[in-house]
């Protein structure tokens, strides 16, 4: 799967729609911002703190929708004005013969706490789902570290149920992790 892929989530009565699409160069001023906060900053890597190492991220990740291993989608809030980048979703691993992916996300600080991560997830959990199926995609796997209560109840609300502790694998992985796995309709 290397063909970019835009994906929408509805509006709701209380948040306007969303729309997942790859991430591109004009996105880095969002991404940069979006790091500058230190919740992010603890939970995801590689950090991007400047526009130069915002737009390596953004070509790092087009290289990984042209090779087709890492499918990051910038999550964009749609608004009266414009819309706005909020957050980041992946699949990662997805292809011929493989059973299982890990998805990931992050939300930037001022989208927190409006549902942006639950419901760009699950756009991203049907789409790899189907996008996947004739590959053999059987289930989805969700990590984060003990302590990110907040990974947590988003994995959760999106129909990730808790498998099982992963323990720590330092110096990458300090602590203990979570597993949520999220398996095909049959």
């Amino acid at each position: 799967m290397n063909a970019p892929v835009t994906l929408r989530a509805v509006a709701t009565a209380t948040a306007p729609a969303l729309v997942l699409r790859p991430w591109c160069a004009h996105d880095v001023a969002a991404l940069v911002e979006a790091y500058r906060d230190p919740d992010l900053r603890r939970w995801a890597s590689p950090s991007v703190q400047s526009a130069d190492e915002g737009l390596r991220w953004v070509r790092d990740r087009e290289r990984d929708w042209a090779a087709g291993t890492r499918l990051a989608f910038a999550v964009l809030e749609e608004g009266p004005e414009a819309t706005q980048v909020v957050g980041n979703v992946v699949v990662k691993g997805a292809g011929p013969g493989k059973a299982s992916a890990e998805v990931g996300y992050w939300t930037a600080a001022r989208a927190r706490g409006r549902g942006v991560a639950p419901r760009a997830l699950e756009a991203l959990t049907a789409w790899a789902f189907e996008a996947f199926r004739a590959d053999g995609l059987e289930r989805l796997e969700l990590l984060h570290q003990v302590d990110n209560a907040a990974s947590c109840r988003v994995a959760e609300k999106s129909g990730y149920p808790f498998g099982r502790i992963l323990p720590s694998a330092p110096p990458a992985f300090p602590l203990d992790g979570h597993l949520h796995l999220r398996r095909a309709a049959a």
